[in-house]
């Protein structure tokens, strides 16, 4: 990626901007991941990978595209952590038996190839869950306009949208919606 990288610059100081840990919507949604192979897609610090940790996977994986960001999530344990813009994991097919991307898709480049390439790593009978902010909310539509003026390339779609990202053979797509959050939830199908 050229240009500017806000995260790269951000990555020292992240968690003490941004809260860490798993808000109890995701967890449910996450459901049991004892034995289960996690990625934590576009996941940065891993501060939300971290606390997945203690849940009894069999494997928690970060990927992210700022290497300062990775950098911090390799410094906790448990977390493994890779390289990789979310348009093009390096994990094979059906390789993940659950997904998440939190506060992570309005940041991606390509979001319709985001969206292809987390379902193709998930395996059937798998999940994926995706947290954005709820872009219907005003305090949403502010931080997006913070996020424009600070030169971000920021792109918060509504929760319609984001779901239409999914419409894709196998994928049983649902909204789920909490104060400020939208959590868009992807089971895929087996053939």
């Amino acid at each position: 990626m050229g240009g500017f990288d806000h995260f790269d610059h951000f990555a020292p100081v992240y968690e003490r901007f941004i809260r860490g840990g798993i808000q109890a919507g995701l967890q449910d949604l996450l459901g049991d991941l004892r034995g289960l192979r996690v990625l934590d897609a576009a996941g940065g610090t891993g501060r939300i990978a971290q606390s997945l940790t203690g849940a009894g996977a069999a494997a928690v994986v970060v990927t992210d595209a700022s290497p300062a960001m990775l950098k911090q999530a390799q410094t906790k344990p448990g977390l493994q952590a890779a390289q990789a813009l979310a348009e093009g994991l390096p994990f094979t097919q059906d390789h993940f038996d659950r997904i998440l991307m939190v506060d992570a898709l309005h940041h991606v480049i390509d979001q319709a190839q985001t969206a292809k390439e987390l379902f193709r790593v998930l395996r059937p009978g798998g999940r994926l869950v995706v947290e954005e902010p709820d872009i219907d909310t005003f305090g949403v539509k502010l931080i997006a306009v913070a996020e424009k003026l600070a030169g971000m390339r920021s792109r918060i779609l509504n929760a319609r949208k984001m779901a239409a990202l999914f419409a894709l053979p196998q994928a049983q797509v649902r909204i789920q919606k909490g104060r400020g959050t939208v959590w868009v939830v992807v089971e895929k199908q087996a053939d």
